[in-house]
């Protein structure tokens, strides 16, 4: 989607809000004891509140409000009464909505009550990834310079990135052009970014994975290699100068 006038703009922030709003209130609410069922069931009687829909439950008859995946899953987790949160787990949730017809998309990983596993470390390098990638975006920036960034800054700190799923356009739909906005360098993108575009910036941070392997269940996505993955995401839109952030610094 390009933005075109304020009140295009505005249906953006307000829909950002919700899923913002949602996904800081469940990393809130998780607890070790708890299902994954339950957090989502939380999750989704926060979006019916503000009169939002699941996006992946719209877009692909995905089980569940959000994707919540956990320790070596590293996205499309399906949420489940029999998945139970432990102390010290590192816990992704993604939450995408629609509302009047518009789309945004978050996501965010914590650590489940005390961190004893030691995960704090690959979070901070996240989120800092994430917050670097998209300080650097402007209307005429490469596609794949964004990707460099985000793949030779996780190089220096000692992980990998994901190469089978990347960031993506949105706003009337959940994906849009730009597709396959990705976590490493491809020198065959010419693509730039274009000012008023929407766009959802996700980096998928690994102790070692580089790819995603689909499970069983049609849907859960893991590290192709043992270890740990953590994924952070904001919903922007590009300008001449910084973007303007539409979702919010989940916790």
């Amino acid at each position: 989607m390009i933005i075109t006038n304020n009140e295009e703009l505005e249906e953006m922030k307000r829909v950002s809000e919700v899923v913002s709003f949602a996904l800081i209130e469940m990393q809130k609410y998780a607890v070790p004891g708890m299902s994954t069922k339950e957090l989502d069931e939380y999750g989704a009687a926060i979006l019916t509140q503000y009169g939002a829909r699941s996006a992946p439950s719209l877009t692909y008859g995905f089980p569940g409000a959000t994707c919540i995946s956990i320790n070596n899953e590293v996205a499309h987790g399906v949420p489940s009464a029999s998945r139970i949160l432990e102390e010290g787990d590192l816990l992704n949730i993604d939450v995408s909505a629609e509302l009047n017809g518009y789309w945004s998309d978050n996501g965010g990983s914590i650590v489940v009550g005390r961190d004893i596993n030691g995960h704090t470390p690959l979070l901070i390098a996240s989120r800092y990834i994430l917050d670097g990638a998209i300080a650097r975006i402007r209307g005429g920036v490469r596609i794949n310079a964004i990707g460099r960034y985000i793949e030779t800054t996780a190089r220096k700190r000692g992980y990998s990135v994901i190469k089978n799923l990347a960031g993506h356009g949105l706003g009337r739909a959940l994906h849009e052009a730009p597709d396959n906005i990705l976590n490493y360098y491809d020198p065959s993108d010419k693509r730039c970014f274009r000012k008023g575009s929407v766009v959802a910036i996700e980096t998928f941070i690994t102790t070692g994975s580089t790819l995603v392997v689909e499970q069983p269940d049609g849907w859960t996505l893991l590290g192709n290699k043992a270890g740990l993955a953590v994924q952070h995401e904001h919903t922007i839109v590009v300008m001449d100068e910084e973007p303007i952030v539409l979702t919010k610094r989940s916790l």
